[in-house]
């Protein structure tokens, strides 16, 4: 029989990212967050604390864990802040795994041991300003060899840690050739941050996710070396398939986290909050409405678990990482919504927890795959269409 008790191991790490997120971020998140800054204190604790490193080998100064390590971290932080949680998911499942899984030896010595210290950021550079869910059918960026080394034209949008002062580089993916049956051909080239012809336009103004980085993108003749190819190529489509099935995994967690978290927040106030004559929690109609919440984020929470558990084990998860994130994304949606609703007119205000908690909500239903994608593909799984 499956137990979903966490090993020792794991739950010493859950138990340290909580009372990290506790008294390190939850108190100085909020500023930063009202002011739309990017919380690089917050990022170079986690960096020391290895957070960064979880699931990459001691060999390019990781910390040898594994990616469910990963995914725990992401939930816990996300339980206080997601602009804090999205930076670590960007920073290790885009950034760091296509490095550490597809990069050639001198690739990984060069970007990893700073990765994983979170002395450096990357980012991910996929979509595109016209493409939305067809990545590779409305793919404009293009990449030609041309006297050893790439030159590439085209942009990029809602690219997460591509900007800040510590960003090293951008993974970019581009259309490199046209294969014999006539569908583009799509490879993967490192581009640091400062090469001439590479523009990161300014940061983004957005609903939710304010102490986050985002940026698009723009590429005018830029040139790299031709070994700044990231794996084979040709190969950068499947690349980023293989990645953004592992990233659903991980943002299904920080999605459970954030759901979480207004279950934890809706019960305090319902114990502090008072009205008629006692708190608000002794009414029947909120404790049903915060037993539906926790019922939500106990469902999505064996979802994702249940998913890492299958890529750990080296099975196909592809069905069961598209579930967690359509029912984890589903589930912070609606917590955030209930949660505000129990705040009253303080869940509208951007000083507590639930106001931000709501405006980051929505975000989960659309990166790293809509829930209109999830959809679709647990259809395929299925045998449908």
């Amino acid at each position: 029989m499956l137990s979903h008790r966490l090993e020792p191991e794991h739950e010493d790490l859950r138990r340290t990212v909580e009372e990290f997120a506790r008294e390190e971020v939850a108190p100085v998140i909020g500023g930063l967050y009202e002011r739309h800054e990017f919380p690089y204190d917050i990022v170079a604790k986690m960096g020391k604390m290895g957070l960064f490193g979880l699931p990459v080998s001691e060999e390019f100064g990781g910390m040898g864990g594994d990616y469910f390590a990963f995914c725990l971290a992401l939930e816990e932080l996300a339980r206080v802040d997601s602009s804090v949680a999205i930076t670590l998911e960007a920073g290790v499942g885009l950034a760091i795994m296509p490095m550490y899984r597809y990069g050639t030896g001198e690739q990984k010595r060069q970007w990893l041991p700073k990765l994983c210290a979170g002395q450096a950021l990357a980012g991910f550079g996929l979509t595109e300003p016209g493409g939305g869910s067809d990545v590779a059918g409305a793919m404009r960026t293009r990449a030609r060899l041309e006297n050893g080394e790439w030159v590439i034209d085209g942009s990029k949008a809602f690219i997460t840690n591509s900007g800040t002062s510590i960003t090293g580089y951008v993974g970019v993916a581009a259309v490199t050739g046209t294969r014999a049956n006539g569908k583009p051909e799509i490879s993967t080239i490192i581009v640091p941050n400062g090469t001439p012809g590479f523009t990161v336009a300014p940061g983004y103004s957005k609903v939710g996710w304010s102490s986050s980085d985002t940026h698009e993108l723009f590429f005018d003749g830029c040139r790299v070396p031709e070994e700044n190819l990231l794996g084979e190529r040709g190969r950068g489509y499947a690349q980023f398939l293989a990645t953004l099935d592992e990233g659903r995994v991980a943002i299904a967690a920080l999605s459970v986290g954030l759901a979480q978290g207004c279950v934890d927040e809706s019960v305090r106030y319902a114990g502090e909050r008072e009205a008629f004559g006692g708190p608000i929690g002794r009414f029947q109609s909120l404790q049903f409405k915060i037993a539906d919440m926790e019922a939500r984020t106990h469902t999505a929470r064996l979802a994702w678990y249940h998913a890492a558990a299958k890529m750990a084990a080296g099975e196909p998860f592809k069905r069961e990482a598209a579930i967690a994130k359509l029912v984890s994304s589903n589930a912070a949606m609606d917590n955030s919504r209930d949660a505000t609703q129990i705040f009253g007119g303080m869940g509208f205000m951007n000083e507590t927890a639930v106001g931000r908690f709501y405006r980051d909500a929505k975000i989960l239903e659309i990166g790293e795959g809509t829930s209109e994608v999830q959809r679709m593909l647990i259809a395929r799984e299925l045998g449908l269409g």
